[in-house]
């Protein structure tokens, strides 16, 4: 896989003149966005991976291949930033996933150690409402007893009432369920 960084955007101005389809990355500032698109994509450090969650501040597009855009946007649920900062985040954020129409699919990131939250339900029911196709990625999975993680999962297809199948466990540490998720990314977008 060949990943290369194409810009990061602030406003609609900004985002690339592409028809590529586009994925997007989405999770709490913690789930492991940067190691996940990191890992997936067999780069060190194309995306930026931090001490401290809450770095990613812009729309970062990625083009891989030359077929198709992984777009990572800032995680949520990080209060450390000023009202106003994060007003503008969501703006600019919502401008994306409700005008991009190369957006494609929404890679959702949750935690296999804990259950969703509510703002991880929120993100799923937002993008149902916008019918973009969902794709489920529990991260961390290797954090758990491998006789306990197809329980773990079980729980976050129930909580969140996504079918089991569309629920992938991966490990960034491990190297496991990224070629599972590659395929599935390809299946969506083709």
């Amino acid at each position: 896989m060949q990943a290369t960084f194409v810009i990061s955007a602030v406003e609609k101005e900004q985002w690339p003149d592409s028809n590529l389809p586009e994925v997007v990355v989405v999770g709490r500032s913690n789930v492991g966005k940067s190691s996940f698109i990191n890992a997936l994509t067999n780069r060190k450090r194309l995306a930026y991976v931090g001490n401290t969650p809450g770095k990613t501040r812009l729309i970062n597009f990625f083009d891989i291949d030359g077929a198709w855009m992984l777009v990572d946007v800032p995680g949520y649920g990080y209060a450390r930033m000023s009202k106003e900062m994060l007003k503008k985040m969501g703006k600019m954020m919502e401008d994306y996933f409700s005008q991009r129409e190369q957006l494609k699919l929404a890679i959702q990131l949750v935690d296999a150690r804990h259950d969703p939250t509510n703002d991880d339900l929120d993100m799923i029911e937002y993008f149902k409402s916008l019918q973009i196709p969902i794709l489920l990625v529990a991260t961390k999975i290797d954090k758990i007893p491998k006789t306990k993680r197809v329980k773990a999962l079980k729980n976050i297809s129930q909580k969140l009432q996504l079918p089991l199948k569309n629920i992938y466990g991966i490990s960034s540490t491990e190297k496991i369920g990224f070629d599972e998720v590659y395929q599935a990314i390809i299946h969506q977008i083709q």
